[in-house]
């Protein structure tokens, strides 16, 4: 119904290196009930970085991914028929204010108006969410944090946080990791050895410096996981490469064809 999963912050800690202050900033802002905002493009690791502060935290965390039809409704909870009653079910959201937990929502700006307008009185010095539909106001539990992510490379003037938004949160930008950084991340994460992960990694920053230019978005890291993976388990490189870091950038033939080029020129 609204897209959302519940991980126990008890559980096997995610893998995250951090790139700066980044986590004892959300440890900061976690300690005294700040909202968090997490910006950065595609594929940088904010979903995994909220991962790994809710099990340092010691906290469950509900993310729920929004698109366009996520509704306040998905998040708060509806009315629903079991068994020949009606019985109210509580959202995502209102389960992690009534519990302590960790609220994510991943890419806020693309869910529907009315989900930001119910996030007010929570981004506050009230930290309470009314529900109007079982006449309940709800005061946050001490421990619930309410945090979000937006990529701001794709803002418009339809889909964007308006400043009086963005004002309420404590905000973090993210980028992709230094080489340095990411050649051990994507070596941990696929297999890979890390002498045959740089090269990848720095195709990536090629790719990466093209954005705006021929390509919309730069490669993740997640696709340069993918990529690494891929190759860990026995594809060609060259395959590889093109499945995991070109189709998914771009349709266009042209563009395709430049990338290529570019693969070679990286590996000869």
């Amino acid at each position: 119904m609204d897209g959302s999963h519940i991980t126990e912050g008890a559980a096997n800690a995610p893998f995250y290196q951090p790139q700066g202050v980044e986590c004892e900033t959300f440890a900061a802002a976690a300690a005294r009930r700040l909202p968090v905002l997490l910006k950065g493009p595609t594929g940088c690791g904010k979903t995994r970085f909220v991962a790994a502060m809710a099990h340092r935290l010691g906290r469950p965390l509900y993310t729920v991914a929004c698109h366009d039809d996520l509704s306040a409704s998905d998040l708060i909870g509806r009315w629903l028929l079991k068994g020949g009653e009606t019985v109210w079910v509580d959202g995502p959201l209102t389960r992690a204010v009534r519990e302590g937990a960790i609220c994510y929502l991943d890419e806020v700006v693309e869910a529907r108006k009315d989900v930001t307008v119910v996030l007010h009185p929570l981004t506050d010095d009230r930290r309470i969410l009314p529900i109007d539909r079982t006449g309940e106001e709800l005061e946050a539990h001490p421990d619930f944090l309410l945090v979000a992510s937006y990529n701001p490379g794709y803002q418009n003037i339809l889909k964007t946080l308006k400043p009086s938004t963005r004002q309420r949160f404590v905000a973090l930008e993210f980028g992709f990791p230094r080489p340095e950084h990411e050649i051990p991340v994507v070596a941990r994460e696929s297999g890979l050895p890390e002498d045959r992960v740089a090269p990848l990694v720095r195709l990536a920053g090629k790719l990466r410096a093209m954005k705006g230019q021929d390509l919309e978005e730069g490669v993740s890291t997640r696709l340069v996981i993918y990529c690494a993976s891929l190759i860990a388990g026995g594809m060609a490189t060259e395959a590889a490469i093109r499945a995991a870091m070109i189709e998914p950038l771009t349709d266009d033939p042209d563009v395709k064809a430049g990338l290529r080029d570019l693969v070679t020129a990286v590996f000869g």
